[in-house]
This record gives structure tokens, sequence and C-alpha cells, in this order.
């Protein structure tokens, strides 16, 4: 039978990694949310300066495929997939996650980028 309630945020651990080695981050679930909130926070930090280059990016390209560029997608991914090989050891299937939360991220720019591109005009060397 399960208890389908929310944990306690400041309970005791109920379970335990079986492999020695394993190191516990915290003392409790509570603290573990807060390390997470303060990570994502940096994460969007990170996200907001990365859409700064994305837009600045704009005024390099010529139309709506140099935007959606391709062969940069799949090399973005190649890259992260990789990065994410790293951390591999640390959270099983991590590389299908990270390759799967930027090809959303991607995608998610490439839209917006798209739209920027209408707000760009031609110029003239």
């Amino acid at each position: 039978m399960t208890n389908s309630q929310e944990p306690l945020a400041t309970g005791h651990a109920v379970r335990r990694f079986k492999d020695p080695a394993y190191v516990e981050l915290a003392l409790n679930l509570q603290t573990l949310r807060d390390q997470i909130d303060d990570l994502d926070r940096q994460i969007v930090a990170l996200m907001a300066a990365r859409s700064l280059r994305v837009r600045d990016a704009t005024r390099f390209k010529k139309d709506a495929f140099q935007v959606a560029a391709p062969a940069r997608q799949a090399e973005v991914f190649k890259k992260v997939r990789n990065l994410a090989s790293e951390h591999a050891d640390n959270f099983p299937g991590f590389e299908d996650i990270v390759e799967s939360a930027y090809r959303s991220l991607v995608a998610g720019f490439i839209a917006a980028e798209q739209t920027l591109f209408s707000q760009t005009e031609e110029v003239t060397p």
C-alpha cells in the first residue's frame, strides 16, 4: 500500500541508495528543494544571457533558413550530448535528458528568432 501524499519537506529520509559510495547532499528534502531553486535561478539567468546572443545572431542571417540553421542545430545537439556524457555516471539517461531539453530550448529560440528576424532590415556594407 502506498501513501498518496507529498513527502514531508523537513522529514527524514525514508529510503537509501544501496551503493555504499553514494554521497548524500542534504539532510532533508527542503534543503534539496532550496538548492534546486537556487540552481533554477542560475539556469534561467544563463538562458537569458544565451537569449541575448541568439537575438544578436539574428543580425548575421539573410533568411528564415539561416535562422533555422539545421546544421548548426545538429552541431549543438552533438556538443551538449558530449558535454552531458562527462556527467553520465551521476544520473541514468542524463545524455538523453540534456539532448531533449536542448532540442526544446533550441526550438523555442528559433521560433522567437524568426519573429525577431521580421524586426530587422537589410543593411548594405
